[in-house]
């Protein structure tokens, strides 16, 4: 029995018989492996690309002329699958370093928020304790435990109008303490 050519096969494949890119598939499959395996070092990925490479002949099977050799026709597909993987691949692997920084960039940043939080803590409870006694009292009343100035009054026997101003004064007096220790 004769067998068809390459060339041949590809035209009946052009023309809608599709079965005969299975014999192409059959006869070329191993040289496109060992070609995508020699380019990447990847069994796995030279299998997909090759099964690529005859989904894009079927693609593209319109543009296959009989002129010139079927092989070189194959392989500039096999080329243009090959680049057209690592381009993904490339750009995919660069996404996914940008989330990666980001991520850590947002964790530091958070990590570096906690930090100034808590140094910001320790400052203020650094600036409470230099306090006189009396301020320190009225500000843990009404800013701590969120005691109305009302109570306050009755607490430490003034008005209402009077703790208010002593609440004021002693946070006023915190927040210059507090600066002082910030630029120390």
């Amino acid at each position: 029995m004769h067998q068809l050519t390459d060339n041949a096969l590809m035209l009946k494949v052009k023309s809608g018989d599709l079965d005969k890119l299975g014999l192409l598939y059959e006869r070329h499959k191993k040289r496109l492996f060992g070609f995508f395996y020699n380019m990447n070092g990847n069994a796995s990925t030279s299998e997909d690309l090759v099964q690529n490479v005859f989904v894009r002949i079927l693609k593209y099977k319109h543009t296959f002329t009989g002129e010139g050799s079927f092989s070189a026709w194959m392989f500039r597909t096999a080329r243009n699958v090959n680049n057209d993987h690592y381009k993904k691949y490339k750009k995919e692997a660069h996404q996914a370093e940008l989330s990666s920084v980001e991520y850590k960039l947002e964790d530091e940043s958070r990590l570096n928020a906690k930090m100034d939080k808590s140094d910001e803590i320790g400052q203020l409870s650094r600036a409470m304790n230099q306090l006189p006694p009396e301020k320190r009292e009225v500000l843990i009343l009404s800013k701590y435990k969120g005691i109305k100035f009302s109570e306050i009054g009755e607490i430490l026997g003034c008005s209402e109008g009077a703790a208010k101003v002593k609440a004021h004064r002693a946070l006023k007096d915190l927040r210059t303490i507090f600066l002082q220790l910030e630029t120390k």
